[in-house]
């Protein structure tokens, strides 16, 4: 039996096959027929060889074969055969760490003729929900706009967010978690393309800004949590703007607007790109946009694209 795991969500794909090799070591002790085969440094027919040697106690056979799509021939080699190898009683993992490129041969054949499992990436809705069971596992509470602000700064992340999971767990002991204690803890991702996202709309490459935020969309990102981003960094522009034209320093910016050192860094060379009145009108426009959405008189994505085109 050949099961194949691959997606972009690295951390799960790599949590369900420590699963499987967890469960394999439960059932069968001695763990002398468990094998690893990376295809970049060795060939398929050292890999064959030793596939069918009789296992010893007449176990059952795991052979955890990573990075496949890295090799031609390994590929080419390996799909010859893999009608053999699926009849066969032993079972072969193709575990893809890296995305692999779905146009090839070797992927449309496992996902017609193999048991497959992918792993997407997490929209925000099912983050926060990851990020809450991660914390109960922890015996772990926390607020909810600090749970909501702990996804915003890590994104959809895993491996990111389960370090600081644990960090905050630990900083707390017991105590509830809240927003004061993310801030302080965690520094902010804040979507690296929604600063990309301001750049583009500063150089007034409103094409470029749209593709950006649809990649999300495209992704699985929900329209108004994009918009909530786009408004917490036009509303961060907007108080560095203010700050810096009362003549704080960078340091004095840092301490009265309370954001966190990497978003001022960020935000107080993008607020140069823009004249005060430009950022009030934006933000205002943002405002009416979120409101008309609200009640329901524009869709969240169409609002967001007018939103864009118009800046």
């Amino acid at each position: 039996m050949i099961l194949f795991i691959y997606g972009d969500d690295s951390y799960r794909s790599k949590e369900k096959l420590d699963e499987i090799i967890s469960h394999y070591k439960e059932v069968r002790k001695s763990g002398l027929n468990l094998m690893y085969v990376d295809a970049t440094t060795g060939t398929f027919a050292d890999f064959y060889d030793r596939f069918k040697i009789s296992p010893m106690f007449a176990e059952t056979k795991l052979v955890i074969l990573k990075n496949v799509s890295s090799s031609k021939q390994f590929q080419e080699d390996f799909l010859q055969e893999i009608t053999i190898l699926q009849t066969l009683k032993d079972v072969i993992v193709i575990f893809e760490k890296e995305k692999i490129d779905q146009r090839l041969k070797l992927f449309k054949t496992l996902l017609k003729e193999c048991k497959c499992q992918e792993f997407a990436l997490l929209d925000a809705r099912q983050v926060t929900a990851w990020v809450g069971k991660e914390l109960e596992k922890l015996g772990a509470k926390i607020n909810k706009d600090a749970l909501d602000i702990l996804a915003r700064y890590a994104g959809n992340d895993l491996w990111r967010l389960k370090q600081e999971i644990k960090k905050l767990a630990d900083f707390k002991r017991g105590l509830v978690i809240k927003k004061e204690d993310v801030e302080l803890m965690v520094a902010p991702n804040i979507e690296n393309d929604i600063f990309k996202t301001i750049d583009a709309l500063a150089e007034k490459n409103k094409t470029r800004a749209l593709q950006l935020l649809h990649t999300h969309l495209d992704s699985g990102e929900n329209a108004l949590y994009l918009l909530s981003m786009v408004a917490y960094q036009f509303r961060n522009l907007l108080m560095v703007k203010e700050l810096s034209e009362e003549g704080l320093m960078y340091a004095s910016i840092i301490k009265k607007s309370g954001l966190h050192p990497f978003v001022v860094k960020k935000t107080y060379f993008q607020c140069r790109q823009f004249s005060f009145e430009e950022l009030k009108n934006i933000y205002r426009r943002i405002f009416s946009v979120d409101a008309d959405i609200k009640i329901g008189k524009i869709e969240p994505e169409t609002a967001l694209d007018l939103l864009i085109s118009k800046m």
